[in-house]
């Protein structure tokens, strides 16, 4: 759709810009799948259940053209009751992704373009909308409605309106001043578009942004929670509801079988069950006793299993360094685990003694990322061991992530084996020469560098230098140590003790 109303602001002045957020810098116009999202990771499956049943009343409502009250009444079923924490919780850790994979690339172009005031206006409480817009979008305003909370700071469901659209825009530019574009084409953008210099509206064409300044690349999110994978479209929702019961059955039986029968029969039986074990490459053969230490094993992490998965696909033991895996975990483990402290010293004397005995397997990155990026990689392996093997691992799901920040660890197996036909890769590379080691006079850190540089070029990633504390910052709030949590209001002393029960079996 070409441009329409007044001749475009000169090139060296900084442009301002109004853009809509559903519809327009989203491709989607629908924000029913972002309520079922708070629903589902901030309260569970019964509230998503009802918000799911509520679907056909709401689509009916948007089409009587009362989209507000359906609104409404959607924000009313998926926070009522949640407290505030949790839904920005969820908005924080879990709606960015969603939102992200739905930029159009056209109105991001347009709306990044601009170098003066950015303004993103939504229908969804701002609430769920601020953290995206503010942190990828760029935006240095929002403009929508509001959660209420109670004074025992939970949602009480109820959305204070946003007012005049059109007057909080140009509250925003005083003096006269009005913005050089405005994006958007439903009913709430025609509230501020005449307000505007110049006009956008979806759906996009090449055209339309012609002539536009270049804008910056679209800042990627690296990290999210949750557990969902596809976004919860009343399709997708209902399917994810039929296929729960039988997903969790089909996870417990994977999972006793894999228990019961050898390790290295799992890569060949797993296609029976659904699965698949992927390996790629040449694995290096056991070293044999009295040849000195075991191979170290240096995997990229993507979930909780990956040095289970390498012990089933080398078929023989293999010990499993980790920082934090729930103590539940660690009794079902089919391999060795041994716990670390973050202490160097102590780590270090953990894992020689571990080596000294046999194969080890260790993640460097010292927590997953679900995105293709690799974090930046400790150097305390390089400094224990010339045998090093570095193994790129990957997996494919389509429903359920097995992976947290926020909830419970423990969970994380059952999670992957409820997909339907969960898919793990295993690449192995050439052992490092000894000229890439330490042994060659090459520092713990550039022989760690050369790691994670040669991984990442074999899974597509891209590297960086973010670490745990980074993750659990944007996810959770913390730095990532078990234990540190905000400080809660007193509980009676019943609560207590079964929730440190629950924290110490599945953290």
């Amino acid at each position: 759709m070409a441009m329409m109303s007044s001749p475009p602001a000169p090139p060296a002045r900084r442009r301002s810009v109004v853009a809509e957020l559903e519809g327009a810098l989203l491709r989607g116009a629908d924000t029913f799948p972002y309520f079922m999202l708070v629903a589902f990771e901030a309260s569970g499956l019964p509230r998503f259940a009802a918000l799911l049943a509520l679907w056909p009343l709401l689509r009916l409502l948007e089409l009587l053209g009362r989209g507000d009250l359906a609104l409404r009444a959607a924000a009313l079923v998926a926070t009522a009751g949640v407290p505030r924490a949790e839904v920005e919780a969820v908005a924080r850790a879990v709606l960015p992704k969603f939102m992200a994979d739905d930029v159009d690339p056209a109105a991001w172009a347009a709306f990044a373009g601009s170098e003066g005031r950015r303004v993103v206006v939504t229908r969804m409480p701002r609430v769920m909308v601020e953290r995206f817009a503010r942190e990828h979008l760029g935006a240095h305003d929002v403009v929508g409605c509001d959660l209420e909370y109670s004074r025992l700071r939970r949602s009480t469901g109820l959305v204070r309106a946003a007012g005049d659209v059109a007057a909080r825009v140009r509250a925003l530019f005083p003096d006269g001043d009005r913005p050089d574009l405005g994006i958007g084409r439903s009913e709430t953008a025609r509230a501020f578009l005449p307000f505007c210099k110049e006009q956008l509206q979806p759906p996009f064409t090449a055209g339309d942004v012609t002539g536009q300044p270049r804008a910056p690349p679209f800042r990627p999110v690296i990290f999210h929670d949750g557990r969902l994978v596809c976004r919860p479209t009343p399709f997708m929702s209902l399917v994810i509801l039929l296929w729960l019961p039988l997903g969790v059955l089909v996870a417990f039986v994977r999972i006793a079988v894999g228990l019961m029968v050898p390790i290295w029969t799992i890569p060949h039986i797993a296609p029976i069950f659904g699965g698949a074990v992927i390996m790629h490459g040449r694995a290096p053969p056991a070293v044999g006793a009295g040849n000195g230490s075991g191979v170290l094993f240096v995997c990229t992490h993507r979930t909780l299993m990956d040095p289970v998965v390498l012990a089933t696909v080398l078929g023989r033991r293999v010990a499993a360094v980790t920082y934090s895996i729930s103590r539940l975990s660690e009794i079902l483990s089919p391999i060795p685990t041994v716990r670390l402290t973050r202490d160097r010293d102590v780590d270090a004397a953990r894992m020689r003694a571990e080596l000294a005995r046999g194969d080890v397997a260790v993640c460097p990155e010292g927590t997953t990322c679900r995105e293709p990026f690799l974090l930046r990689f400790s150097a305390l392996f390089a400094e224990l061991s010339d045998r090093i093997v570095p193994v790129a691992m990957n997996y494919r799901v389509g429903l359920f992530h097995p992976t947290t920040a926020r909830g419970w660890k423990a969970m994380d197996p059952i999670f992957f084996f409820m997909n339907p036909r969960p898919v793990y890769e295993v690449t192995f590379l050439n052992q490092l020469p000894a000229e890439a080691t330490c042994a060659a006079g090459k520092s713990p850190v550039d022989v760690a560098n050369y790691v994670q540089r040669i991984l990442a070029a074999t899974l597509g990633f891209e590297c960086t230098s973010l670490t745990r504390k980074d993750k659990y910052r944007v996810l959770a709030g913390n730095d990532g140590i078990v234990g540190a949590k905000p400080a809660a209001a007193a509980k009676p002393a019943w609560q207590q003790r079964v929730k440190e029960v629950l924290s110490f079996l599945l953290h």
